[in-house]
């Protein structure tokens, strides 16, 4: 069983680690998400492996007729969409194959603060919540990585005893006058793309 004070290795590194093209989509990935550093990515890798392997075994089983793979479908289908992965209608074991590495990144506690505009960038947003300045209810939350049920998302606000959730407060201020500006930046025309009247 090992040593429980050094813990298994929950994610597989790149086999082949000099590749250019991969190691291109990780950093765009990486970046746009913030994350800290590329474990982070081979993690949520990992979730999603797990995910489609057992959706590929359910398959199989349910093929074969067994009774107790559909008990397990529906327990996978229905944690998956509460995790807000899967949508919240009738999902199928296709659904689940066809989810990419984007959905589960979107899931993440620093990307959705981002979303709903408690942060400017997931950079910051990671700040904010490393230092604690967000709760999930009442349940102050300081890990960006967590993956947010879709319940959970409209539960998410600054910590009562923080000085920035008052409205006043600078990073606040700043936080409105970026989004006011992003939401008032003219859209780039379609035909002529966002270089127009360049040379």
């Amino acid at each position: 069983m090992g040593d429980p004070k050094f813990l298994r290795r929950t994610y597989d590194a790149p086999k082949h680690p000099w590749e250019a093209l991969r190691m291109e989509e990780e950093r765009k990935l990486c970046q746009k998400y913030g994350l800290k550093n590329k474990r982070e990515l081979w993690k949520a890798q990992a979730i999603l492996r797990g995910f489609r392997r057992q959706a590929r075994d359910l398959q199989a089983r349910l093929r074969a007729g067994e009774d107790q793979a559909k008990v397990e479908t529906s327990g996978l289908l229905g944690r998956l969409t509460r995790l807000g992965l899967l949508p919240a209608g009738a999902p199928t074991l296709d659904d689940v194959l066809a989810l990419k590495i984007e959905d589960v990144l979107g899931r993440r506690f620093e990307w959705i603060v981002v979303r709903k505009g408690l942060g400017g960038t997931p950079t910051g947003a990671r700040q904010l919540i490393v230092h604690g300045h967000l709760v999930i209810g009442e349940r102050r939350m300081t890990r960006p990585g967590y993956m947010v049920p879709a319940a959970d998302e409209t539960r998410i606000a600054y910590t009562p005893a923080s000085p920035i959730a008052s409205e006043d407060h600078p990073v606040r201020v700043a936080l409105r006058e970026r989004l006011e500006a992003r939401s008032s930046a003219p859209e780039p025309d379609a035909t002529t793309g966002p270089t127009a009247g360049g040379p």
